[in-house]
């Protein structure tokens, strides 16, 4: 896997995969970073890449030209796909995390300013993503959440692939709470179930956990979850 970012602040990206589990899953080779920068592309001799919007209105608006040059200067895989990160896109979610984790690139269009230039869209033609309805100053906080969830899915990220697999969404409910030492705790117990070493109690009882907590905090995917299972 290989995630090429255009971005005007590449130190973002990279500071944020130079620590902890994203560390490690580079290091060993398990995904590839690329950052572009579009300053880099610019006709012009003071690296703009923004300017005032036609039409007039408040704000700036990306440059066509940079970014494509960018775009295009990105040696593209077999399967390749290319995201705008963008909070009119689709919403965000475990099964779009899954498809792309099949992926061998991911290609992230970061904006700032009032976005792109409508050309970009015109001429690229990326899946439009979004990590919920609000607005950003950039698309680098979306784009490293695309990297992280994405990353995840991988083998070699986490110590073992079953800790995604047991993850909140991941089989269409949220996780179960989680409990470790001390077994008291300002009154507080860890529930007996886990501590009888009956793997099988363990199991239901997780279970029914993220039945309570995704009925609780979810409806909505609970009782979809309800219905498929039914």
């Amino acid at each position: 896997m290989r995630f090429d970012v255009l971005t005007l602040f590449p130190e973002m990206i990279e500071q944020f995969c130079s620590y902890s589990i994203m560390k490690r899953a580079v290091e060993r080779d398990v995904f590839r970073l690329n950052v572009v920068n579009p300053r880099e592309f610019t006709l012009d001799k003071h690296k703009k890449v923004d300017d005032t919007p036609y039409g007039g209105g408040a704000g700036m608006v990306l440059m066509a030209q940079p970014y494509v040059d960018a775009y295009e200067s990105i040696v593209r895989a077999d399967k390749s796909i290319t995201v705008l990160l963008s909070p009119q896109g689709e919403p965000f979610t475990d099964s779009i995390v899954n498809e792309f984790a099949q992926a061998d690139q991911i290609i992230l269009l970061c904006g700032h300013y009032e976005g792109f230039d409508e050309r970009i869209r015109d001429i690229i033609n990326p899946r439009e993503i979004s990590i919920g309805d609000f607005v950003l100053t950039g698309g680098e906080l979306p784009a490293l959440c695309v990297i992280d969830a994405v990353s995840r899915k991988l083998e070699g990220t986490l110590g073992k692939l079953e800790s995604a697999e047991e993850d909140s969404f991941s089989n269409g409910l949220l996780e179960y709470p989680h409990y470790t030492k001390p077994r008291e705790y300002r009154g507080l117990n860890v529930p007996d179930v886990l501590l009888n070493g009956n793997h099988k109690q363990i199991k239901e009882f997780r279970y029914q956990e993220s039945l309570k907590r995704t009925q609780e905090r979810r409806p909505d995917l609970y009782e979809k979850f309800i219905k498929t299972s039914s």
